[in-house]
């Protein structure tokens, strides 16, 4: 179904739904205040679907620490929901699939390749009773080492922070890297809670000349401590999401969340509606957005070149 499809039914919907009451369960390790979680939320009322109407959203959040996931999803499973949201990382929808035994998931997969992990058969004809988004993580983090050495010619080495949850990311970054011969200072961290100082701390011994914050759940709790580091040992930063931005790194590089979380409800809105997941193709977004933070350029010094910033979508003065 087309977006423009997708924006042609809440009457219908509203009529379907009169008569019951639905439940969608929610996993989440982040707050259901993100920006991009409202705007699930609002595009669901808009196709007539409303908390305290006909909709009840059992939302968990493990408040970063993954190891709760497990728990969480099982409490979920006990709900009785219609369907079930898995976004953010491999770890959420791998609570969930163990957790539940039939029913339906929209995955966001924000940090992972849902067919190259195995979760799903192929993008098109997924099977089984999985569906929803990806975020292609298997191509843009090479995409984002080209454009880091494009504003930033003379770089040789880039530090990347990463975690065992972006293992797909990495091959992709150290792809990119070795095609632009660059060198990768790989600041990998294994278990909670994550030591972000010693990271960079090490970085700068290794004489890092930018830093590519590789896509992670994980590594949003410390959203504000990672962009104040980065400014902090004048490392220009790269970030898969524009929020990282606006927080005060460098630059960003990816798909819009609010709209991939929009789409994401209207799959829901779907399945809601007697849509099986077998027959929902997985949908990858479309467009991508380049934004670029001046203030934080000119406090690292940098002139960014004319050429690039003219390809910005955003640019934060």
């Amino acid at each position: 179904m087309t977006l423009g499809g997708a924006l042609a039914w809440p009457r219908f919907a509203l009529a379907q739904q009169a008569e019951r009451t639905y439940r969608v369960g929610w996993l989440s390790l982040g707050p259901r205040t993100e920006p991009y979680n409202l705007a699930f939320e609002q595009r669901l009322r808009e196709l007539g679907f409303a908390e305290g109407r006909n909709l009840v959203i059992e939302f968990r959040t493990a408040q970063g620490r993954i190891e709760r996931l497990p728990e969480l999803a099982s409490d979920l499973a006990r709900q009785n929901c219609d369907v079930l949201l898995a976004p953010e990382t491999e770890a959420n929808l791998a609570a969930i699939k163990q957790a539940s035994r039939d029913t339906p998931i929209v995955m966001v997969a924000v940090d992972y390749d849902p067919v190259a992990t195995g979760h799903i058969a192929s993008l098109v004809r997924p099977g089984g009773r999985i569906t929803g988004m990806t975020h292609i993580q298997s191509e843009l983090p090479a995409k984002r080492v080209e454009l880091l050495k494009e504003m930033l010619p003379s770089a040789r080495r880039i530090a990347v922070l990463a975690d065992t949850s972006n293992t797909g990311q990495l091959a992709s970054t150290e792809a990119g890297a070795k095609r632009l011969g660059v060198e990768l200072q790989v600041l990998a961290f294994k278990r909670a809670p994550y030591d972000y100082d010693a990271a960079f701390a090490e970085a700068v011994r290794a004489k890092a000349q930018a830093l590519l914050v590789l896509g992670s759940a994980n590594f949003v709790p410390a959203r504000r401590q990672i962009t104040e580091l980065a400014l902090k040992h004048r490392l220009p930063s790269m970030f898969h999401h524009s929020l990282w931005a606006e927080f005060g790194g460098l630059a960003s590089y990816g798909p819009n969340f609010v709209n991939t979380f929009r789409r994401a409800a209207e799959q829901v809105g779907m399945v809601l509606n007697g849509r099986k997941p077998a027959d929902m193709p997985v949908e990858q977004p479309t467009t991508f957005e380049l934004v670029i933070n001046m203030k934080t350029a000119k406090a690292l010094g940098l002139t960014i070149p004319q050429t690039f910033l003219h390809r910005a979508d955003q640019v934060i003065q």
